[in-house]
């Protein structure tokens, strides 16, 4: 299995990876407030995003090494994680993928960077055969990172996302699929 330390040489000499801590969960709270301030890019509200579950989130996912951060000259600067997609056995292959690039920090490869290591991550484990996310159709920076790392739109979800000006945006699903599965059903 790939540690975020194997993963050093594609970072940038000014980029860290490394496993979240429970200490960092302020400020990935802090962050997922301010980004979910700008419309449609996070499906939560400010208001709704509370430090003891990412402390939680943090924990629960310890053992398994798939929630990162990026630190740039000792500032997190974004964060992901790869979160199963349930506890039934039917879904034991399959995680969720959900990365922040925190304000101030988009534009720089950041996400990349992270998107890459998880990705490594999960090509060392197994278990992972699939990845799954969901994307706000108007992020199309994201969708051409997630589309140019493999990741493939599966699915759209019409008006899902009801913003707080009263208007909607679609959700778009994505998923990759490991070298081991091509995605095709039997």
């Amino acid at each position: 299995m790939n540690s975020p330390a194997a993963i050093k040489a594609e970072l940038s000499p000014s980029l860290h990876i490394r496993c979240a801590r429970e200490t960092d969960a302020a400020i990935l709270c802090a962050a997922e407030r301010e980004t979910a301030r700008v419309p449609g890019r996070l499906l939560s509200q400010p208001q709704e995003l509370h430090e003891a579950a990412f402390a939680r989130k943090i924990d629960e996912l310890a053992g398994a090494g798939s929630y990162l951060v990026v630190e740039r000259g000792g500032t997190i600067v974004a964060h992901g994680l790869l979160e199963p997609a349930g506890t039934v056995a039917a879904l034991a292959h399959v995680r969720t993928l959900t990365i922040v690039v925190h304000p101030g920090h988009t534009g720089q490869g950041t996400g990349r960077v992270l998107l890459r290591a998880l990705l490594n991550w999960a090509r060392a484990n197994a278990s992972v055969e699939r990845i799954e996310l969901r994307v706000r159709a108007g992020n199309e920076a994201a969708i051409r990172l997630y589309t140019t790392c493999g990741f493939r739109e599966e699915s759209r979800f019409r008006k899902r996302v009801r913003l707080a000006d009263g208007s909607y945006a679609d959700d778009i699903g994505m998923t990759w699929f490991s070298s081991q599965t091509d995605g095709s059903v039997s």
